[in-house]
């Protein structure tokens, strides 16, 4: 059995079960305990009154400029392809460095999908931005101007390697959407759930 560590520890409303992992060829069948609301006040969606609110243009720069961490969508041999990147923020263009190969191939003067976004599963609230705009290599006069003001912005490539290469993606579009919590209904009364 194994136990992980998968969010807050069990109290008066989470019991821990064990949940079955089904066998992967000539392993050995695991289980794991993972704490499950099962009983309390299981809530709906509808009865939490969480709502989808529609960032603005300005709260989803705000969004973006928290986080250093993005995935990039471009379309390459044959297919959509999804990949984690660091970035920072260059006025309203995101800066990328990559590193020589599928990604700066497929990006360079084409259209691309930049998404950030930031999930608390427990509460089950969170947000996500995605902006649609023209990716280019940034080469010649601006190159030295953009990286020195994003290097001074932070933008350190986590991956090792050789990542000479900085793309600029300059939006067409940027959308955002919040997962609003809701409010529990009062402890005691006639709705009450203690």
């Amino acid at each position: 059995m194994v136990d992980l560590d998968v969010g807050p520890p069990a109290g008066p409303f989470v019991e821990t079960v064990t949940i079955p992992r089904p066998s992967l060829g000539s392993r050995e069948r695991s289980d794991a305990s993972v704490p499950l609301p099962t009983k309390g006040p299981v809530m709906a969606t509808d009865e939490r009154r969480t709502k989808l609110q529609v960032l603005t243009t300005e709260d989803c720069y705000r969004r973006l400029a928290t986080q250093r961490i993005g995935r990039l969508g471009v379309n390459a041999e044959h297919y959509p392809l999804i990949f984690p990147v660091n970035y920072a923020l260059d006025r309203e263009a995101i800066v990328i460095r990559m590193a020589p190969g599928t990604k700066l191939t497929a990006a360079n003067h084409a259209n691309v999908t930049f998404e950030v976004d930031e999930i608390d599963q427990w509460h089950r609230t969170g947000w996500s931005v995605l902006v649609r705009g023209l990716a280019e290599e940034v080469t010649g006069r601006d190159r030295a101007e953009l990286i020195e003001r994003t290097e001074a912005g932070g933008a350190e490539p986590w991956a090792p390697g050789d990542h000479g290469h900085w793309m600029r993606l300059i939006p067409h579009g940027i959308t955002g959407r919040r997962i609003v919590p809701g409010e529990l209904p009062p402890a005691f009364g006639p709705d009450a759930y203690l």
